[in-house]
């Protein structure tokens, strides 16, 4: 069955169940300083699980394209991948345990055809705070799932949140008990290096997991204990790349039409087989695959955050690419082709591969230019340190990651938490890439949703009407960044802003606070949104319906929340910085305080003029 199939039964059928198909978010989320991509497919739908009403109503179903960097180091195995889409169905305050598991079990089973006797589930095991979940339990052995293929995980596996388990999750975090499904390959043979038994969280690749609903009935309290959410909501999510695997009886994705057409192609200009490369083959695969999506996404190679990631894949991918003995810079359009042809018509048809081509293969030329001294400096050094690493990402472009995997196919040995504490200490002047970067936000994290930046997302509406009004309804929204201390907006505006335009925008925001504009949401039509006026400057598809918000007759957008309910509770506007974001795009800093705090803000060092 092909993967398009797969994707076509799942929407499908959740759609028959009343369910209303919304579009994939962007892959690169707004307003969410603490995650770099979307990386799960419940990300953007975080407000509705917490209560906010969805304008698609309580029952919804997609594929979201994601990117999880926590599994880079296990890309190269038979799952693991870092680009990838996730099947998703949701249930805001809606239906639960008794409908979801049935119909999870009927489309596996019906509709992708998979035998019921090779399929195995996990359930929550329990703690002090929440109980086993033997509702779950009772419901899979009702469906006909024997005992001994129950399987009982404690929070480290059957607990989700954005978080981790309870003990991780702040104050205000929504979470829950989880099952999942796992299909059993029975023709790969259990590997002991990895437990004297195998389990389907065995890490050997007897089994694979290709579904999990999440059960969200918990919110931490600010005391550190649980309480149950007035309404409980399912969030499931199942992998494409792993549903179109196991019904292909294939225990490896990379062996699906989502990437076997790019195997190939490496496979026939290195002239070597994937059998034996088939770890190298799979991360070139994956990783220029992702890279395609990132520039998709307005993503460009740098030394920071998003585009830290990109060059670490890209050049990751170089060394791989290398040891292959293919040129990067002759193979990269080709992947890039069948990138676009796999995914022509889903995600990718609005875009140019010469684009992807251009800024890809601009990062392959610069990586190489250094590559061979970066090497020799590494192999003839007698010492791994901090000193070492940071020399090697100064002077050869060697992303830290790369540099240590070179290292262990060497057999050279190092500690890995030591080095990078060691490089973390040497960056510090330099703003970059640090360690807690490094194991944190690539990772993906947790949108906040604290009362101080409820306000500065409130607070960019206002700004960006402000910004329309004295320079020109030329002015879009180009991209946000919010964390608890500041704003970051882009806008589109071809120069400077001089003071007196500055002066008038950040008195125009703060006469709208002091005017105490109600702020109130209403739900319509996309195209009813747009006729009434409503900004939406992002680019990508809406669903049917969206939720807009209005501040008095002020402003009017687009947007998914959370606000506040009227301005006068946002404080003193202040600009604090104004610079330019490239060609054509201006960036403001700006702060929001209680009035008698006005003074004196300095999130940002330097001045607005």
């Amino acid at each position: 069955m092909k993967s398009s199939d797969v994707r076509r039964k799942y929407i499908e059928f959740f759609k028959s169940r009343g369910h209303v198909e919304v579009p994939s978010s962007p892959l690169v989320p707004e307003n969410d300083p603490t995650t770099l991509f979307i990386s799960a497919g419940m990300q953007p739908l975080i407000h509705n699980i917490l209560g906010e009403p969805h304008p698609a109503g309580k029952r919804l179903v997609n594929s979201q394209k994601a990117v999880r960097m926590q599994d880079i180091d296990e890309v190269g195995d038979n799952r693991h991948t870092t680009f990838f889409e996730m099947l998703g169905n949701w249930s805001f305050g809606d239906y639960f345990k008794k409908e979801q598991l049935p119909w999870i079990f009927e489309f596996l089973t019906k509709e992708l055809g998979l035998d019921p006797k090779r399929l195995s589930v996990s359930v929550f095991e329990g703690t002090k705070e929440v109980p086993r979940d033997g509702e779950s339990v009772q419901i899979w052995k009702k469906l006909g799932i024997p005992e001994d293929k129950i399987f009982y995980y404690g929070t480290d596996k059957n607990w989700w949140s954005r978080a981790g388990g309870p003990e991780k999750m702040p104050a205000g975090e929504p979470g829950g008990p989880d099952s999942e499904v796992f299909y059993e390959f029975t023709q790969v043979k259990h590997d002991p290096k990895f437990g004297k038994q195998c389990h389907p969280n065995c890490d050997c690749g007897r089994f694979m997991e290709v579904a999990n609903s999440v059960f969200m009935q918990y919110r931490k309290k600010e005391d550190g204990g649980l309480e149950e959410l007035f309404k409980k909501s399912v969030d499931f999510g199942g992998g494409l790349e792993r549903m179109a695997a196991v019904t292909e009886e294939t225990p490896d994705v990379f062996g699906t039409d989502l990437f076997f057409s790019i195997i190939q192609t490496i496979e026939t200009l290195s002239k070597k087989s994937y059998t034996d490369h088939a770890r190298e083959m799979r991360i070139v695969a994956d990783h220029i695959k992702a890279s395609v999506f990132m520039v998709d996404a307005g993503v460009e190679p740098g030394n920071k955050e998003r585009g830290y990631v990109l060059r670490r894949l890209i050049r990751r991918s170089v060394v791989k690419m290398l040891q292959l003995d293919v040129i990067p810079l002759k193979i990269l359009p080709l992947i890039i082709k069948e990138v676009f042809g796999i995914y022509e018509g889903q995600y990718l048809s609005h875009s140019q591969p010469v684009m992807s081509s251009t800024v890809i293969g601009a990062e392959i030329d610069k990586f190489q230019k250094t590559l061979d001294k970066g090497v020799k400096k590494l192999q003839t050094s007698i010492k791994v340190d901090g000193d070492l690493l940071f020399d090697l990402k100064q002077s050869y472009g060697f992303p830290p990651e790369v540099a240590l995997e070179l290292l262990a196919q060497w057999g050279r040995t190092y500690n890995r938490d030591e080095l990078f504490e060691a490089l973390k200490i040497h960056e510090q002047k330099h703003q970059e890439l640090s360690r807690t970067a490094a194991k944190g936000m690539f990772k993906g994290g947790l949108a906040d949703r604290s009362e101080e930046t409820t306000k500065l997302h409130s607070v960019t509406h206002l700004l960006h009407a402000a910004l329309r009004t004295i320079l020109g309804d030329h002015v879009q929204q180009k991209g946000s960044n919010i964390t608890a201390e500041r704003l970051r907006f882009d806008f589109s505006h071809p120069t400077k802003l001089t003071k007196e335009e500055l002066e008038g925008v950040e008195g125009l925001v703060n006469e709208k606070i002091k005017e105490n504009l109600p702020v109130s949401l209403a739900s319509m039509d996309t195209q009813e949104a747009l006729k009434s006026g409503a900004l939406a400057f992002f680019g990508e598809r809406y669903g049917e319906k969206v939720n807009v918000y209005s501040m008095g007759a002020f402003s009017r957008e687009i947007c998914g929340g959370p606000h506040v309910s009227f301005t006068g509770s946002l404080g003193h506007f202040t600009i604090v910085k104004e610079e330019s974001a490239g060609a054509g795009v201006r960036r403001i800093y700006a702060t929001v305080a209680p009035y008698e705090a006005a003074r004196g803000i300095s999130a940002v060092p330097q001045s607005k003029t």
